[in-house]
C-alpha cells in the first residue's frame, strides 16, 4: 500500500469539513474519489497532500506519517499534487513552466522524466514549447499543469477534478493520458464529479458526501450500485 488516510478530521477555521475520512492507494491503482460540489473532495487532497492539515488521523505514504508535514516535504517524499485551478505560469512559455517543475524526490527509484518524455505523452507541447502558457486553451493548460507534476517525477499523483469544465474531445484526451501513466505504473488518485469519465478511468472508487465516506467499492460494483449512484451523485 503506498497511501493509508485513516480516519482524519479536517477544519476550516471552526468549521468542520471532513469527518473520519479514511481511504487507501495500492502501488500502480488508479483510484477515484467521487462526489457532488461541495462534499468534501478537494479538502480531502489538500490534507493528504498537507495544504490543509488534518487536526486528527493519519496520512502514511510509503508507511511513513505524513499528517503534520508540510505540502514541500511531501512533494519531496514523491506526491505530486495537480489542483483543481491550473496554476500555470502565464507569462512563461511552455518549456519554461515544465522545467520549473522539474525535481528529483529522495529515494527515486527509475527513470526520472524530461521534456523529452514529456513532449511523447503530449506531443501538442512539442510544437508550443515557446508559446506563453496564458495562450493556451483550458484544457491545454490542464495538461500543461498536469506535465509540469510530472517533471517532478513522483511516486502518487494527486488529481483534483482534472476534467472540470473541459470539452469532451479534451476529456477523451486526458483519460488517455491518465491511462498511459498507469501503464507506465504510476500510482493516481483524482477526486471527480464527473461519473462517466471516473468509471472509464478507475480501478476503484470512493464516494464522499457531506465530508463523509459513504461508499467503496470496485468500479464494477459502483457502476451496478444504483442506489449510491442515485443518492449521492444525482445519476
Amino acid at each position: 500500500m503506498i497511501l493509508d488516510v485513516r480516519q482524519i478530521n479536517t477544519y476550516y477555521e471552526t468549521s468542520h469539513i471532513l469527518f473520519n475520512v479514511s481511504l487507501s492507494v495500492d502501488r500502480g491503482e488508479i483510484v477515484c474519489l467521487l462526489g457532488r460540489n461541495g462534499a468534501g473532495k478537494t479538502t480531502t487532497m489538500r490534507s493528504i497532500m498537507g495544504l490543509t492539515p488534518p487536526k486528527s488521523g493519519s496520512v502514511q505514504f510509503h508507511g511513513e506519517e505524513l499528517r503534520n508535514r508540510p505540502p514541500h516535504y511531501n512533494a519531496q517524499k514523491g506526491m505530486g499534487y495537480v489542483p483543481d485551478n491550473r496554476l500555470i505560469f502565464p507569462d512563461l512559455t511552455v518549456l519554461e513552466n515544465l522545467e520549473l517543475g522539474r525535481k528529483i524526490p529522495k529515494n527515486f527509484e527509475g527513470d526520472p522524466w524530461t521534456v523529452e518524455r514529456i513532449y511523447e505523452l503530449f506531443p501538442i507541447f512539442a510544437d508550443r514549447q515557446h508559446q506563453h502558457g496564458g495562450t493556451l486553451s483550458g484544457g491545454e493548460q490542464q495538461m500543461l499543469t498536469l506535465a509540469r507534476t510530472l517533471m517532478g517525477n513522483p511516486d502518487l499523483l494527486l488529481l483534483d477534478e482534472p476534467v472540470e469544465g473541459l470539452a469532451p474531445l479534451v476529456v477523451k484526451d486526458l483519460r488517455q493520458q491518465i491511462l498511459k501513466l498507469k501503464q507506465m505504473g504510476l500510482t493516481i488518485l483524482f477526486s471527480e464529479q464527473n461519473v462517466k469519465f471516473a468509471t472509464q478511468t478507475s480501478d476503484r472508487a470512493y464516494v464522499i458526501d457531506g465530508g463523509r465516506i459513504e461508499y467503496q467499492g470496485s468500479i464494477e460494483e459502483l457502476s451496478a450500485n444504483e442506489e449510491i449512484k442515485q443518492k449521492y451523485l444525482m445519476i
